[in-house]
């Protein structure tokens, strides 16, 4: 996947290249990151990149020409000689869609992509309504700029790029992959402050595990996510389980 930012700060994105999981899967170019910095197309004498919102109002807007040829700079540099298809344009926004488990598992199979990060009060609407093909957002509150928010998009793509994690299959048990919040974890100690480990992880009984942990997956989404029980089309052994886990509850 190779992503092109717009960004007025591309340092900022060594959170991601500089550490962990995700700093690992850029050095092995699993995604690669180009940035694009709205200021070095601005060719005024101060490279100027913030103007007042007309009607006034209280702070400033980024301006619309270096951010525009910044966009262009980025889609331009994602296609390649045999390849015609243009890149979609992203704004990170909190007035765009959610962004959740299906939107990311939409995301992560394109080949590449645009996110535009807003500063200040955000960006003039007729960039958006030319330039911008979606709007996401990673909830209903306000950033001081839109970094933080690609950041997050960035990494939860990396995380179901194969050969990202130490095992592939650790995505797909996380949280959301299956519509429900994953169950407990445990490691040694065995006994903690008194409290120990349930006995059922350490029997051996794989098939006991196996139901135990699909259990607690869904006690946990009933206490904390009820939605979730609503949304998700529960199979037959999700729907006996819960069932023995409510009359647990009442008995």
């Amino acid at each position: 996947m190779r992503l092109g930012v717009v960004t007025l700060f591309p340092e900022m994105f060594t959170a991601l290249s500089a550490w962990g999981v995700s700093g690992r899967a850029i050095k092995q170019e699993l995604v690669t990151l180009g940035f694009f910095n709205p200021r070095e197309f601005a060719f005024d004498k101060h490279h100027t990149v913030d103007d007042k919102p007309f009607g006034g109002g209280p702070g400033m807007l980024m301006k619309t020409e270096p951010l525009i040829a910044a966009i262009h700079a980025a889609k331009k540099s994602l296609i390649s000689d045999s390849d015609n298809k243009k890149a979609k344009v992203a704004y990170l926004s909190p007035q765009g869609k959610p962004i959740d488990h299906s939107v990311i598992m939409e995301l992560v199979d394109r080949d590449s992509m645009v996110l535009v990060c807003g500063r200040y009060q955000g960006i003039d609407e007729r960039v958006i309504e030319h330039e911008i093909d979606e709007e996401w957002s990673i909830g209903s509150f306000v950033l001081s700029g839109g970094e933080l928010a690609a950041m997050a998009l960035i990494d939860a793509m990396i995380r179901f790029k194969p050969g990202a994690l130490g095992d592939d299959d650790s995505a797909n048990q996380d949280s959301y992959s299956n519509g429900l919040l994953h169950c407990p974890e445990y490691t040694r100690p065995q006994e903690f402050n008194e409290s120990k480990v349930p006995s059922v992880l350490l029997s051996g009984d794989h098939k006991a595990i196996k139901n135990w942990r699909i259990k607690q997956s869904l006690i946990a989404t009933l206490r904390k996510r009820p939605d979730l029980i609503d949304e998700k089309n529960l199979n037959q052994e999700e729907k006996t389980l819960l069932k023995e886990c409510i009359d647990e509850s009442r008995s």
